[in-house]
């Protein structure tokens, strides 16, 4: 009988909870053997966040490598904030030194589906502990695909075959009077971004589970329905998509490495004192044309 490589050997404990699983034993700096990937890939599918701890030896270069086995990665328009030497890591921190932030401080302050915006929006994304706060810095996740399941009869009637469009400006001027992290964007990254046009319940083109795609950061409106209509149709999706019973909270350790599902989750930063450092390494790989 052949031996199991030792990377393929690991547990996945589901956590309590709507969604996640721990998973528990694999050193990440090492190269996933196939099998061991093929388990990760179906682990992400069936529980939508996966989180690993203890991955204190993980480079930017492994982690770009360990992304890009599920897909090519996506850079994000704040190209400033990416490590000069690995340009698809986003530096996600709320450090400032010499006056300028070395990362996006404010990332993920409003609950979204990361670069939702895109024609392609993101898969999934890896997010690795660098500097954690003392206090505060908890990501939250909510489950579209029990968001959509749990949608009341009238308010899943009113969303089928529904589009709307996102759009990343959405909030930006918003952020930039809230903080320092938000830079005026050049004509360039402006044209980078242009609106984007997707069901409000996609399909996953993987577990093939229907999700609410929707988000109160970069949705700006249901296409074919008057503005007022539009407007209170998303505002009663955000507020049911973030319940709370959809919800698994992230308490971040050192060392920790987080990777959801974009597809079937919208996530949340709840922030943490100014004056307590966070810093983070994120990827994100780019995903399929939402159906």
């Amino acid at each position: 009988m052949s031996q199991q490589s030792p990377q393929a050997e690991f547990d996945i404990r589901p956590l309590p909870g709507p969604l996640g699983a721990e998973v528990i034993g694999p050193d990440l700096s090492q190269p996933l053997s196939e099998a061991g990937f093929i388990r990760l890939h179906r682990a992400h599918l069936d529980h939508h966040v996966l989180v690993f701890r203890d991955q204190h030896a993980l480079t930017p270069q492994q982690q770009v490598a360990l992304s890009a086995r599920f897909g090519p990665l996506q850079r994000h328009v704040l190209k400033q904030f990416a490590l000069p030497e690995h340009p698809e890591v986003l530096v996600v921190s709320n450090i400032v030194e010499d006056g300028k932030p070395v990362g996006l401080g404010d990332a993920g302050h409003f609950w979204h589906s990361d670069l939702s915006y895109k024609p392609r929006p993101s898969l999934g994304s890896f997010l690795h502990a660098q500097e954690l706060p003392a206090e505060g810095g908890d990501t939250l996740f909510a489950n579209q695909h029990l968001a959509y399941d749990t949608l009341p009869a009238k308010l899943k009637q009113a969303v089928a075959g529904r589009r709307a469009e996102h759009w990343y400006l959405k909030r930006y001027a918003e952020l930039q009077q809230r903080s320092p992290w938000r830079p005026d964007l050049t004509p360039q990254q402006i044209a980078e971004v242009p609106p984007a046009v997707h069901p409000v319940v996609r399909t996953h083109p993987e577990n093939g589970r229907p999700a609410l795609f929707v988000s109160e950061h970069f949705t700006t409106r249901v296409l074919e329905l008057p503005p007022e209509d539009s407007d209170e149709l998303l505002e009663a999706l955000f507020l049911h998509s973030t319940q709370p019973e959809f919800v698994y909270r992230h308490r971040w350790r050192a060392g920790d490495l987080v990777f959801w599902d974009n597809r079937s989750v919208q996530h949340l930063a709840t922030g943490c004192p100014a004056h307590q450092r966070r810093r983070l390494n994120r990827t994100t790989i780019e995903g399929d044309v939402p159906a």
